[in-house]
């Protein structure tokens, strides 16, 4: 069976692009390749039944696996409330123009260890005085128990036009409350339906329907709100199920006040479908009877999906959540963003200005860009893409509709593959060969003796997308979004890229099923562990996806000690190797930016509770901090574009920074005085200013920045030295115009 490439870029040899022009997330080729019950939908408990009606859900089991974490021993984030009993707030904004009653309200919430106890639960103290109770669908915990990431629900009584209310988390003793049943929402007359219109074939997919016939899965379970997943093939008249193409509802159901929130997802993903393609269809959702969107002629991508949400029995509500950024960075789930950025009015009116046409339309992409292995400084490189960082620091609803809005639109890329067996995204652990790099054969999986290539397009055009996408150049589209909202779509969508992360490349390459990276150009393997750091963390305890991404995780970290952190005879810079490392100058340099990339994506996982993380950042913070305090080199050139480390492609790399800087610069710079105006004169800059595009938020000091700052935070006395250093040159970026590289250390 020939196997399709699925727009992955395949080069014969890794290109080195020089120029001014280029920038340092974008420079360089793309990555080159060598020859039953959806868990994460159930409700996870803590074993007691919250005040606010949450039954309890399935115990995790005592086998299950969670990362290591800090457990109580790192310092409580504190609140901005003042309210005994307050871990953090949010606020809820008013978005209409006119005044609410009964606004039904749904968020993600993250909570640092040992802040929320499993048999603590929270009640809702407005800024009036008022309390009002909150469902808690506890979704994934921390080693010690306690809660780390929760869905919160609650009905706000009323919210005035344009009105901010502050609603502060208050621990709360566990009540008794009973949940209703599916049975509530079809009593109340819910209808919500899907039809596409293949040439003269109409097909459809009911939710009442499968609500009614079907067995559910849960994913919200309470008084205030209980959320049913449902899907199926789209099925013709007579019954006959389209190959391709299923629908997924995911009903949010408000009992109290019979409001439902109707999720919509259309899917082209299952992996080992055969004849897989693109569909062109006219699309028609309705809901209780009325069409509500229409869409002609659609092409839907293979390996795709898109999503749209309407409400029944009541219009959207006109609410922006806005949750307290200080705690959110504290608890250490995101990286320390410099929070003392402010996001100027004219980027938010510029993102809402921009968010329009069809690149926000199903099949489009919102920001992101369609070819991610284009060269040059661009929004979606970093931990954050940049308009995800600009919603975080900002909570601004404009920027919220870019960051959701994107995150959603990723499914357009075609990296989606569902199995059918457990009608989840696809598992390296269960199908260790599986690959779309490489040749059929490759794929035979020694123990089954079965080939797991996934099968080829239906025709040699039939699967043409204009995406294009890779691991080098990948955003972090969907974590922020499912911390923000626990709205399951994006957790998926999270879990779609992880796994694709790993199972793009040749099985040989990355040790069939250890996933590993180290294969891949150096930011590749930078981005790809960020994701899985990130769905690690973050997927439902309950989920058999959980213990998946930590096990490749782990096998990534345990690679990397092994090969670095414990090898007496790894390299003395600190600097990654493998993969596509060395390739300048004859094999000769580096990227030290792409290195920085690497180094910030590892303090990322360090900070996530990765503890074999953190010892890998310890052993890799030397190259960064060098750079910036190391004797026999100059902190002015610290974010140098390509770095000499050896003699020749044969030679050991350098012992000492002051070598590596002697053999990247000619005989006569390195008489110059360190940030001398000599030395500024030479290299045309200010004096005091640093090399690489100083004043560009996407410059290489930029991208060096956030590797420095987890650097320094382990670094002691040295790190400290660094970071002031680098904090005292005379040119620096605008981070509020693009704060995605704004990352400062947490001591």
């Amino acid at each position: 069976m020939t196997l399709p490439m699925h727009s992955l870029t395949i080069r014969a040899a890794f290109t080195v692009l020089f120029g001014a022009a280029l920038a340092a997330c974008g420079g360089g080729s793309s990555s080159e390749q060598q020859s039953a019950t959806l868990s994460s939908g159930t409700t996870v408990s803590s074993g007691t039944t919250v005040s606010s009606g949450n039954e309890s859900g399935r115990t995790l089991a005592s086998t299950a696996y969670i990362p290591q974490s800090r457990g109580t021993a790192t310092p409580a984030p504190t609140t901005n409330t003042g309210e005994a009993g307050a871990i953090t707030d949010v606020r809820f904004e008013s978005t209409s123009g006119a005044a609410q009653t009964n606004v039904p309200v749904t968020f993600g919430q993250v909570f640092a260890p040992g802040d929320l106890a499993a048999d603590v639960s929270l009640a809702g103290r407005l800024d009036s005085g008022a309390t009002i109770p909150l469902q808690l669908d506890v979704k994934a915990k921390h080693p010690d128990g306690s809660v780390r990431h929760a869905v919160i629900s609650a009905v706000l009584p009323s919210l005035g036009m344009g009105e901010i209310r502050t609603m502060s988390l208050v621990r709360t003793t566990t009540t008794a409350a009973t949940a209703p049943t599916a049975a509530a929402l079809l009593n109340a007359g819910f209808k919500a339906s899907f039809d596409a219109t293949i040439g003269s074939v109409r097909y459809t997919a009911s939710a009442d329907e499968l609500i009614k016939n079907a067995t559910p899965v849960t994913w919200l379970k309470g008084s205030t709100v209980s959320e049913w997943e449902v899907s199926a093939p789209l099925k013709t008249s007579a019954g006959v199920a389209h190959p391709h193409l299923s629908a997924r509802f995911a009903v949010r159901w408000y009992d109290a006040i019979k409001k439902a929130r109707v999720d919509v997802t259309i899917e082209n993903n299952w992996a080992y479908e055969p004849a897989p393609q693109n569909f062109i269809y006219n699309a028609q959702v309705l809901v209780g009877g009325n069409p509500v969107y229409t869409k002609t002629a659609l092409e839907h991508y293979h390996h795709a999906r898109w999503r749209k949400t309407f409400w029944w029995n009541a219009a959207a509500p006109q609410v922006n959540v806005k949750h307290n950024i200080g705690y959110l960075i504290a608890s250490r789930a995101l990286p320390n963003y410099d929070q003392s950025l402010s996001i100027p009015e004219s980027t938010l009116s510029s993102m809402k200005a921009g968010w329009t046409g069809a690149k926000t339309e199903p099949m489009g992409a919102g920001a992101a860009e369609t070819y991610m292995p284009s060269t040059g400084g661009r929004a979606h490189i970093g931990l954050l893409p940049q308009w995800n960082a600009t919603y975080l620091l900002s909570m601004d609803q404009r920027a919220r509709d870019v960051a959701l809005g994107t995150a959603e639109l990723a499914g357009s890329f075609s990296a989606h593959y569902r199995d059918k067996n457990t009608g989840q995204p696809v598992s390296l652990l269960d199908y260790p060969y599986m690959t779309v790099a490489g040749k059929s054969g490759d794929t035979l999986n020694p123990v089954t003796r079965l080939k797991e290539a996934f099968p080829a397009c239906a025709t040699t055009t039939a699967c043409k997308t204009p995406y294009t996408h890779d691991v080098s150049h990948q955003p972090g589209f969907a974590y922020l979004p499912y911390l923000l909202t626990g709205d399951h779509f994006f957790l998926e969508e999270l879990q779609f890229w992880g796994m694709f992360n790993v199972l793009q490349s040749n099985p040989g390459y990355r040790d069939n099923i250890k996933g590993l990276v180290k294969n891949e150009q150096v930011r590749g393997q930078a981005w790809t562990l960020r994701t899985l750091a990130e769905v690690a963390y973050i997927t439902p305890d309950s989920d058999r996806l959980k213990q998946h991404f930590v096990q490749i995780m782990d096998h990534n970290l345990a690679w990397f000690n092994a090969n670095y952190t414990d090898n007496p005879a790894a390299n003395k810079l600190g600097i990654v190797v493998n993969g596509y490392a060395i390739v300048y100058g004859d094999k000769t340099g580096i990227a030290p930016w792409q290195d920085d990339f690497f180094t910030s994506a590892i303090g990322h996982a360090a900070d996530l509770g990765f503890t074999e993380a953190e010892r890998l950042l310890k052993w890799k913070a030397k190259f960064t901090l060098d750079r910036m305090t190391a004797a026999g080199s100059c902190w002015i050139d610290g974010s140098i574009y390509s770095m000499t480390v050896r003699d020749s492609s044969t030679s050991p790399v350098y012992a000492s920074m002051a070598d590596a800087y002697k053999a990247s610069h000619t005989a006569d710079f390195n008489l110059l005085a360190c940030g001398s105006p000599a030395m500024a004169s030479a290299l045309k800059l200010k004096v005091g200013e640093m090399t690489g595009y100083s004043s560009v938020a996407t410059g290489y000091p930029s991208n060096m920045q956030p590797a420095l700052a987890y650097s320094a935070s382990v670094g002691g006395t040295t790190g400290k030295q660094a970071w002031e250093q680098f904090m005292q040159r005379s040119v620096k970026p605008n981070y509020a115009l693009a704060p995605q590289f704004a990352i400062v250390p947490r001591q």
